[in-house]
């Protein structure tokens, strides 16, 4: 059997070697070589693999984060919803690697929202982590959006890249041509030599999927130029109206934003994190002692931190504890506690040497980014504090 000869060429260059000394470039590489400058995901989780949360969570009718971590969504006065992190085992996303969604279900239907009414997905950004876009100055750079959407609707959707330091914005649209089938999407969002973003960590961007809306949010035009924000440009072109029927539902997955223009043949492969380096990521902006998997407010005692008593004695009195969050918050957090009950803002109280215990309140003693010192109230005697948390510092 005749050998095929060695690429040592391409070995050298980085690009992927094949048989006879061929080239297989991926897209979006010249020799092998990765074109975008930052060595992670700008965006975070999006495969929407990271779930500390919850799987699911039903009869939604207000905004905040639910679900996959650092996806956000605003809804106001538009329908109930139910979200789950949705497993793939086929379908375009599923061949592209992508194991896990964010799907929408329509629940209880507002088929005539009010003027003021609205409902978007999507994602808070930290204007350090957005500086390679060199935005607001003569070398600003492109935007490129990409994602998986699935819809039981066809359908016009509108994405809005608001600057929330400047007040600016710019959108773009995408087609859902086929019902119940994975498309993949390209936006191309214009630069902006308009308006830096601020360098710290604080909300600079944040990425919108209009779903739905009422007037006040479509009587104008999607600009494809940065332009000072508009309400009534945010769902100029959208037509989904995800919450006007209960049959309806829209998932996501595979999101990665990239520096600089690309299209389908160009756009670089979406960065995949190992789990761990995935969830780490997300901890910076939450965090829980709830095992992964487990509702966060669940009767368990599994995962809880547990302490002993002053100088490790019995005690009456207060109790306290100091506990290091697995990595640096973005801010110091809001931190809310649970006993094995899941009663929030209370401890489980414990003598061991009795097996006597009960639940008291406990609260921050001093917050940091880096740590939290807690304290409970004075009770029966015991000689260990155990409780549960959530860290939260999103945007």
């Amino acid at each position: 059997m005749a050998l095929s000869k060695i690429d040592v060429a391409n070995m050298l260059t980085g690009a992927t070697p094949v048989a006879n000394g061929g080239t297989a470039l991926t897209s979006g590489f010249v020799n092998g070589s990765d074109p975008r400058p930052s060595t992670v995901p700008i965006i975070q989780n999006g495969d929407m693999a990271v779930a500390q949360r919850a799987t699911s969570v039903t009869g939604i009718t207000d905004d905040g984060y639910k679900l996959c971590d650092r996806w956000y969504e605003y809804l106001s006065s538009l329908g109930t919803y139910t979200f789950a992190q949705e497993a793939q085992t086929s379908g375009n996303a599923f061949n592209n690697g992508f194991r896990t969604a964010f799907r929408i279900d329509c629940t209880t239907a507002d088929g005539s929202p009010g003027a003021g009414d609205e409902f978007w997905w999507g994602i808070k950004l930290e204007g350090q982590d957005l500086q390679m876009f060199k935005k607001g100055s003569s070398n600003a750079e492109k935007f490129t959006l990409a994602f998986w959407v699935k819809s039981n609707k066809t359908g016009t959707g509108q994405v809005n890249f608001r600057d929330t330091d400047n007040s600016r914005m710019c959108s773009g649209t995408y087609t859902i041509s086929s019902a119940d089938t994975w498309e993949h999407k390209i936006i191309n969002i214009a630069a902006d030599t308009t308006g830096a973003f601020t360098n710290d960590n604080a909300e600079s961007l944040q990425i919108q999927w209009y779903l739905d809306s009422g007037s006040n949010y479509e009587g104008g035009t999607a600009p494809t130029a940065w332009e000072a924000d508009s309400a009534g440009d945010r769902n100029a072109s959208g037509n989904l109206n995800i919450g006007d029927n209960t049959a309806n539902d829209w998932s996501i997955t595979g999101v990665q934003l990239e520096v600089g223009e690309f299209s389908s043949t160009t756009l670089p492969p979406f960065q995949h994190e190992v789990f761990t380096e995935n969830l780490k990521r997300c901890q910076r902006y939450f965090e829980t002692t709830f095992d992964y998997g487990t509702a966060i407010g669940t009767s368990t005692s599994v995962g809880m931190i547990r302490s002993g008593g002053n100088q490790g004695g019995r005690t009456s009195g207060r109790m306290g504890h100091s506990h290091t969050y697995h990595t640096l918050k973005r801010a110091v957090p809001t931190v809310t506690f649970y006993d094995n009950s899941g009663n929030a803002g209370t401890c489980a109280r414990i003598d061991q040497g009795s097996g006597t215990g009960s639940n008291k309140n406990m609260g921050v003693a001093t917050g940091a980014r880096t740590n939290v010192q807690v304290t409970s109230t004075g009770d029966s005697t015991a000689d260990v504090m155990s409780y549960h948390f959530t860290a939260e510092s999103e945007l």
